[in-house]
């Protein structure tokens, strides 16, 4: 082979050479700019999702806020009402009740719940109060009544009854009021 073809060979294999490696340096290139590029898209979603977040974050200590005050009004509206408010399963059982109606019966809420109200109404309004509390129960609708409140021979107060039964539940919502000073 004459030298000027051997250099031919020679020069087109160091161009085919270079040319790969030129090839390898710009996919290289381009794999980092697609790099730097797929990072700013990653880095630019993590942004949109911490925005995101973020305002989630404020929605729900708006909703907490509101939960709160709710939670204030109902204290104010079911704990401190002027009238006691019962929840009574259907053998007279207290299920809840507020510090009024603890208070009409003269003891302590917590060792009223699971006590049954039986046990707080007299003697001579007993079949009074079972009818009134059964008819609640049976009929669906609103029973009014008007008994005594007291246990052995010690009369506490007479007071008026509304109760209601809890549709689909087995559960009767009574609210009671004294009327000892319009007894008079």
């Amino acid at each position: 082979m004459s030298k000027d073809k051997q250099d031919y060979h020679t020069d087109v294999s160091l161009l085919r050479i270079k040319a790969e490696e030129l090839l390898t340096e710009k996919e290289q290139e381009k794999s980092v700019a697609q790099a730097e590029m797929d990072a700013q898209k990653l880095l630019h979603e993590l942004q949109v999702h911490q925005i995101e977040l973020e305002m989630q974050n404020e929605e729900l200590r708006e909703a907490n806020e509101r939960a709160e005050t709710a939670l204030k009004r109902f204290t104010m509206l079911y704990d401190l009402a002027p009238m006691g408010y019962f929840v009574l399963a259907p053998d007279g059982t207290i299920d809840e009740l507020n510090f009024t109606g603890a208070e009409l019966l003269s003891d302590r809420r917590f060792s009223l719940v699971s006590n049954n109200l039986k046990l707080y109404i007299a003697d001579g309004s007993k079949p009074e109060f079972n009818d009134f509390l059964g008819n609640i129960f049976k009929d669906k609708t609103k029973k009014t009544c008007k008994i005594n409140l007291g246990y052995d021979t010690v009369l506490i107060r007479p007071v008026y009854m509304e109760g209601v039964a809890i549709s689909g539940e087995n559960k009767c919502l009574l609210s009671v009021v004294d009327i000892s000073n319009f007894q008079k």
